[in-house]
């Protein structure tokens, strides 16, 4: 079997980020030293890479994020917001999620709520949980949608949209 057929073939198996790591290796003559082992190994981490790295980019899009620059590290704990900087880290982890429980979050207009969410959403994301960031009023109209199209009691409607492991829920404003 020669190189190109090789790598036509993990190009046809959808595994292009493997073969383009191949064609570098076959070009870089240091590799030419390195035991196969470690050069598949190589390889096989590089896909895998890519593969984790598309899914996350792939949720992150698909949950719609108002905020997507939101991240749990840049929220502000200066003193007038009273925000426990422990429970934020414990959420953080979304154990919440897998304890099947809810998170709400409540404040004045202003206040950062929308981009609370934003950030636990992505903490969601990057933990590979099915996202979903949708204002209150959209969903209700989605749900109405839902119920019309398909002749759904709201009740089908609801469960239909269920779908997504965390549901970021925003209020009008």
């Amino acid at each position: 079997m020669t190189n190109q057929s090789t790598m036509d073939k993990l190009i046809e198996m959808r595994l292009t980020t493997m073969a383009d790591a191949f064609r570098n290796q076959l070009a870089d003559p240091k590799f030419r030293e390195v035991p196969f082992e470690d050069r598949f190994g190589m390889l096989v981490d590089i896909e895998y890479s890519s593969r984790k790295n598309n899914r996350l980019k792939r949720l992150i899009k698909n949950a719609g994020f108002d905020q997507p620059e939101a991240n749990i590290m840049d929220i502000n704990y200066t003193s007038g917001r009273k925000l426990n900087k422990e429970l934020i880290r414990r959420l953080a982890t979304c154990e919440y999620i897998s304890e099947h429980r809810n998170l709400f979050i409540t404040g004045a207009t202003g206040c950062g709520k929308t981009y609370m969410a934003c950030a636990f959403g992505m903490e969601a994301c990057k933990q590979y949980y099915n996202t979903k960031y949708i204002r209150l009023p959209d969903l209700l109209i989605d749900l109405e949608q839902r119920a019309q199209e398909k002749e759904l009691s709201l009740n089908q409607a609801v469960i239909q949209c269920l779908e997504y492991a965390v549901k970021a829920m925003d209020s009008e404003e």
